[in-house]
């Protein structure tokens, strides 16, 4: 007995989507761990943190634990106290709760994961006013005691210059 097709439903009609329009929720589908919404949170950190992201910049993440760089101790120390506020404003903007925990390391030279690595500014050049009346204590001074050698030395200074 032969088996025959019906064609009695109707016929789906599939309108036909640009790829800009149907990447990104195949995209979507895609990335089951979350690592778009993280590449998005790294992009925008500046923006999402404020003064804050120059104190602690993003390492990455270890399970529910966001890993953040500090520049020195102290630094680390201070940042530590503002980890309930990252961890509410990472969380807010990721629109669901992925991170339950800031941990600090001390950056050592490594790259953040925003990809910016903040060279220290350069120390501005040292212009020293000589002093008006410097070589007037040359007479009163002992040459030879810890307070004349160091006013000569404070004269040199200048001389060289």
């Amino acid at each position: 007995m032969a088996y025959r097709r019906t064609t009695d439903r109707p016929k789906r009609l599939r309108k036909a989507k640009s790829v800009s329009d149907a990447l990104p929720g195949f995209l979507k589908g895609l990335d089951r761990s979350g690592g778009r919404d993280l590449v998005r949170l790294w992009r925008a950190w500046d923006e999402l943190l404020g003064d804050v992201a120059q104190m602690a910049r993003p390492l990455g993440h270890r399970g529910g634990r966001l890993v953040l760089a500090a520049d020195d101790p102290i630094v680390m120390q201070e940042a530590h106290y503002l980890g309930p506020m990252i961890l509410e404003r990472v969380n807010g903007f990721l629109g669901k709760e992925v991170f339950d925990k800031v941990v600090f390391e001390l950056l050592n030279g490594r790259v953040p994961l925003d990809g910016e690595v903040r060279p220290e500014a350069p120390e501005p050049p040292r212009k020293l006013k000589k002093p008006e009346k410097l070589g007037s204590l040359n007479d009163k001074l002992d040459p030879d005691s810890p307070v004349g050698r160091c006013y000569r030395a404070y004269q040199r200074l200048f001389d060289d210059s």
